[in-house]
């Protein structure tokens, strides 16, 4: 847990006392007003190579928050599938500063070049002589030994004959393969990656009802989430591969232009694995990157701070809905607030902020708190006994 997490929670607890100030009780008193100075003063002491990472988590949240917020209200219609829609431009976006020179650093650059592979890369540092003088030396040797004929020899010497004899367009980088096969074992090779991922994932949980259920560890090995994570990464890089091969063909030349297209298609995969998570964090992570490079321009402007800005006002647009939409807020971060305060988030008298119409006591119907009459201006439901 970051230091500026463990020290927001109780700033803002001390900070909710602001309406003493103010003189009057503000529909953003509580939430937004009591978060803002406190989260300001957290991500001041937080360690500086954290904040740009905080910052588009914390913006990444409160938009969505005040996405919602909007569909609650009926100002936004919701769009079918527009997590998908929204990977797709940023997916586009996203391929085609990688396929440019100097469009991407650092460890987007390196995530991509791991993800799609330094093939797509137009400055490829091998050359074709070379990568064919590689594949001979290894291929002759195969030819001199006899092995037995059976189904996986077969295979494999129809498999040889695919990847290294099929057809491959002069301007495809993928010397050792052709089109097909450089589409089916990206497929292959971050499907499996994907399966892992999520296999992984799912350990903590599976373990610890090992013992109690048994038959919990097959669900470990075929979960759907599993299979739908591996369609999702696999699809993604052999229809972004194969896109791009195909407009080599079409086009005869290899332009970066092609990326925004390969991207685009590339991005339907995520209907494998619908996620407003990883969308909404790779259009903040691509506003940020579009933002540094008109900074690197000198078109847009350098603001100090900035960083430490958009965290405490996104930070307080999410407090603002824990405290007066809860049904606004991502389920996840919620229950973070929960764990972060033990529980104490909850017990707030949601019932006295129904007056301001957000429905703030809408999932703690349950809930009445006791209060000392001495310090409330109405009796309470449940007076607090006095000893």
């Amino acid at each position: 847990m970051s230091a500026a997490a463990r020290w927001r929670s109780p700033s803002a607890s001390t900070a909710r006392c602001t309406w003493k100030i103010l003189g009057k009780f503000y529909i953003w008193s509580p939430g937004f007003g009591a978060a803002l100075p406190a989260s300001y003063m957290a991500i001041l002491i937080e360690r500086k190579s954290r904040r740009g990472l905080l910052t588009i988590y914390m913006a990444n949240q409160a938009t969505e928050t005040l996405f919602r917020m909007a569909v609650a209200r009926g100002t936004i219609t919701p769009l079918r599938h527009g997590e998908v829609v929204l990977f797709c431009i940023t997916a586009a976006l996203f391929m085609f500063f990688f396929r440019c020179k100097d469009g991407l650093k650092g460890f987007t650059y390196s995530a991509l070049k791991f993800i799609v592979g330094k093939e797509e890369i137009p400055t490829h540092s091998f050359s074709p002589e070379a990568a064919f003088s590689k594949t001979d030396r290894k291929i002759k040797p195969c030819e001199e030994v006899s092995q037995p004929v059976n189904i996986l020899t077969l295979t494999k010497k129809l498999m040889d004959k695919v990847c290294k004899h099929g057809p491959r367009h002069r301007c495809c980088k993928h010397y050792g393969d052709n089109c097909i096969s450089y589409c089916i074992k990206g497929f292959i090779r971050m499907f499996s990656i994907g399966y892992l991922i999520q296999c992984c994932l799912r350990i903590p949980s599976t373990f610890r009802h090992l013992f109690t259920q048994p038959s919990r560890l097959l669900s470990l090995f075929y979960n759907k989430e599993n299979f739908q994570l591996g369609a999702f990464l696999g699809s993604f890089v052999s229809i972004y591969k194969g896109t791009s091969c195909f407009l080599r063909w079409m086009r005869n030349l290899d332009d970066e232009l092609h990326a925004l297209v390969a991207g685009c298609l590339a991005g339907i995969s995520m209907m494998f694995y619908k996620s407003t998570t990883i969308s909404m964090y790779l259009a903040s992570k691509l506003v940020e990157t579009i933002y540094f490079k008109g900074i690197e321009a000198g078109k847009v402007p350098y603001f100090p701070h900035a960083d430490s800005i958009i965290y405490a006002i996104s930070t307080s647009i999410c407090f603002q809905a824990a405290v007066m939409e809860v049904q606004s807020l991502r389920p996840s971060y919620w229950k973070f607030l929960l764990r972060l305060t033990k529980g104490r988030f909850a017990l707030m008298n949601r019932k006295a902020l129904d007056v301001f119409g957000t429905e703030a006591s809408k999932y703690f119907k349950d809930f009445t708190p006791k209060l000392d009459p001495r310090y409330t201006v109405v009796p309470p439901e449940l007076p607090l006994e006095l000893s």
